[in-house]
C-alpha cells in the first residue's frame, strides 16, 4: 500500500507493514509518498505491475489486478503512475516476499542478486525527480522461459491472462510510434530457461535463423522511421547460464551495468528515431 500523510504512516506502522524509507517523491516536490508492505502465508502476491495511461489500467483490472487507489505522484505532477498487484496459482506465479528500491545505476548493480528482479517503470516518471525503481524478491528463484512484444492492447491483455510479466516501459517512448511493451513468462524449471538473447537489424537475421535463435515477430521500431529492430532467443546455449533476469534501463545507466558485469544487449532500442534512449 501506499502512505501520502503522517497518519497513515502510523496506521500502516501500528498493523504490521513494513515501509520502504525512500520518499517516492524524491527530487521532485510534492508530498511525502512511501510504499508499504506486509508478509504472510496466506495468499501471497506473485506479480505487480504499474500503469501510466489509461488503457493499461484498463488492461490490468480485466485481468483480475487490485489497484493501489493512490497517485504515486501526489503533489509532484509527471505522468499519472498507479501500482497494481495480482494474486496467482500457475507456474509462472511464485511469491513476493520482500520489496526494496533504487534511485540510481549504482545503486541498481548493487541490487541484482539471486531470487530478484526490477520494475523498468522510474516511478518519478515524467516528474522530474529521482530514478526510482522497485524491486521484487522471489520465494524461489525463478527462469525465463519465454519473452514476447505487443504494439497492441489487446494482445497485452491476452500476454497478462497466459501469465506473462510486462516490462513496464514504452520501448517506442517519445518515438511517435505505437506504444511497445515487452514481456517475459517466468518458471522455476531451470531447464525451460532461455539461455540467450539477441537484437537485430535486417542484416543479422540470417546469421541468428542459422544459429537456432527464435524470432519475436513484434518490430521493437514499428511505426516509427526507425531501423527495424527484433528481439531473438535460443534455450539450448549449454554453456550459458539460465536467464533469470530481463529490464530496460536508461542509455545513462548502460556503462554502470556493463562495468558490473551484466550482459547488456549494446542497441539502442529507439534506433535511428527521436524516441527515449534505452
Amino acid at each position: 500500500d501506499i502512505s501520502l500523510n503522517g497518519d497513515e504512516e502510523l496506521w500502516f506502522s501500528n498493523n504490521g507493514y513494513t515501509k520502504l524509507p525512500l520518499d517516492l517523491n524524491k527530487e521532485a516536490g510534492g508530498n511525502d509518498v512511501f510504499l508499504w508492505y506486509k508478509t504472510g502465508d496466506y495468499r501471497a502476491i506473485t506479480r505487480i505491475q504499474f500503469s501510466f495511461n489509461d488503457w493499461m489500467k484498463k488492461g490490468l483490472m480485466n485481468e483480475g489486478y487490485h489497484l493501489v487507489n493512490k497517485d504515486l505522484h501526489n503533489g509532484a505532477g509527471g505522468s499519472n503512475v498507479s501500482l497494481w498487484f495480482f494474486k496467482g496459482y500457475t507456474e509462472c506465479d511464485v511469491p513476493i516476499v520482500e520489496l526494496d528500491l533504487s534511485t540510481n545505476e549504482a545503486d541498481d548493480t548493487k541490487k541484482v542478486q539471486p531470487q530478484w528482479e526490477r520494475s523498468a517503470c522510474d516511478l518519478n516518471r515524467g516528474a522530474g525527480g529521482d530514478w526510482i525503481h522497485l524491486w521484487m524478491k522471489r520465494q524461489h528463484q525463478t527462469y525465463i522461459c519465454d519473452i514476447q512484444a505487443s504494439d497492441g492492447d489487446i494482445s497485452n491483455h491476452e500476454l497478462l491472462r497466459q501469465g506473462y510479466t510486462r516490462i513496464d516501459e514504452d520501448i517506442n517512448r517519445d518515438s511517435g510510434g505505437p506504444d511497445i511493451f515487452i514481456f517475459y513468462q517466468q518458471t522455476t524449471d531451470e531447464k525451460k530457461a532461455i539461455t540467450d538473447l539477441k537484437i537485430s537489424t535486417d542484416t543479422k537475421e540470417s546469421r541468428l535463423v542459422k544459429a537456432g535463435y527464435q524470432k519475436v515477430k513484434t518490430n521493437l521500431n514499428d511505426g516509427t522511421r526507425g531501423t527495424p529492430l527484433y528481439l531473438w532467443y535460443k534455450k539450448d546455449e549449454t554453456n550459458k547460464p539460465p536467464i533469470t533476469f530481463i529490464t530496460v534501463v536508461n542509455m545513462m545507466a548502460k556503462e554502470e551495468y556493463v562495468k558490473a558485469g551484466f550482459n547488456v544487449i549494446d542497441t539502442d532500442l529507439n534506433l535511428k528515431n527521436s524516441g527515449h534512449k534505452m
